[in-house]
């Protein structure tokens, strides 16, 4: 969907008049939304309105990333600079159309989940205060199974974005070693996600596993960049965490191309690995950039996701734990 698309343009329209209205999605979906003249990001003048219409915009990226994923909402009713709580169950007053589905949680309690897959539930998540989409490592038709595990490479505060860059190159020629593919995006924030695709029928317990054994073994290598200490204060001093811990069954992880409750409105930005160079800042990737980037590259995420990895090689690393 182009920045000129009538959705788009909708959009425009009802937040230039009253800020209010009603949002016609075709084939009898409609979604009530209001206040799209409130400023979500006040360095920026970012509205709520240029917040949904960058997800409408970016809708045949993100939503290929997020279908049928169960969601967990982090609201901001007042933007960034506003209070926030996160939501996880659906709710009672989900309007007609927003997509639910009822899952077991990470209690082992049934609920009722708001699910990715379509503009109508993107926009009902944005209408309501979502700014980051959290989505589940898997998809309704197989909740029991994992299909991408990640890893996420968080810098402390001492330690300059390119060493995250630096160590995601080694990290690279890990994965090469021991024969795995793994997509790469920014967190948005301050770090690099590594997630890598599985195979059908990959366990929670293996895709943590997974990612426990690569960390660890990045740690061992790089001793002096890299750590898997998860305490704050026990972490060596200009370490970067690689962190392998939000892999288990109910965990969720930022989606590719969600903005980030961040000043400058930044993006979860996929990357080439080839774009891991010295030169490479956060602060190109944000809701006024990524339309563009992705209509020159197309969805290089989709693309990553669909190279999956062989079970031989997932058994050739777990077999040997």
């Amino acid at each position: 969907m182009s920045s000129s698309s009538p959705i788009v343009k909708q959009l425009e329209e009802i937040e230039a008049a009253t800020g209010d209205g009603t949002l016609e999605l075709g084939r009898g979906k409609k979604l009530r939304v209001t206040s799209l003249d409130k400023v979500y990001f006040p360095e920026l003048g970012t509205t709520k309105g240029d917040l949904m219409r960058y997800y409408a915009a970016m809708a045949p990226a993100i939503l290929p990333a997020i279908k049928d994923r169960p969601l967990v909402l982090k609201r901001y009713p007042d933007g960034v600079a506003g209070p926030s709580f996160f939501q996880q169950n659906a709710g009672d007053a989900i309007p007609e159309h927003v997509r639910t589905a009822r899952v077991t949680t990470e209690s082992g309690q049934p609920a009722e989940r708001i699910v990715g897959g379509d503009l109508l539930t993107l926009l009902y998540t944005v209408q309501i205060g979502t700014i980051s989409v959290h989505a589940w490592q898997t998809r309704t038709r197989h909740l029991e199974f994992a299909d991408t595990s990640t890893i996420d490479l968080d810098p402390g505060e001492d330690v300059p974005f390119g060493d995250v860059v630096a160590l995601a190159v080694k990290i690279r020629g890990v994965l090469a070693t021991l024969k795995l593919q793994a997509g790469i995006k920014t967190s948005g924030s301050s770090g690099l996600h590594i997630v890598l695709p599985l195979p059908p029928g990959t366990t929670f317990v293996e895709s943590s596993e997974l990612a426990t054994a690569i960390a660890s073994r990045v740690a061992e290598e790089q001793p002096k960049r890299a750590t898997v200490e998860r305490s704050i204060k026990d972490r060596p001093a200009g370490t970067i965490y690689v962190d392998a811990q939000q892999n288990a069954e109910g965990k969720s992880v930022v989606a590719a191309y969600s903005v980030r409750a961040r000043s400058k409105a930044t993006v979860s930005a996929p990357i080439a690995w080839t774009d891991l160079r010295p030169g490479l800042r956060l602060a190109q990737f944000t809701i006024e950039t990524m339309p563009v980037r992705v209509r020159r590259i197309g969805d290089i995420w989709g693309a990553a996701m669909k190279r999956r990895n062989s079970r031989r090689a997932l058994d050739a690393l777990l077999g040997g734990l």
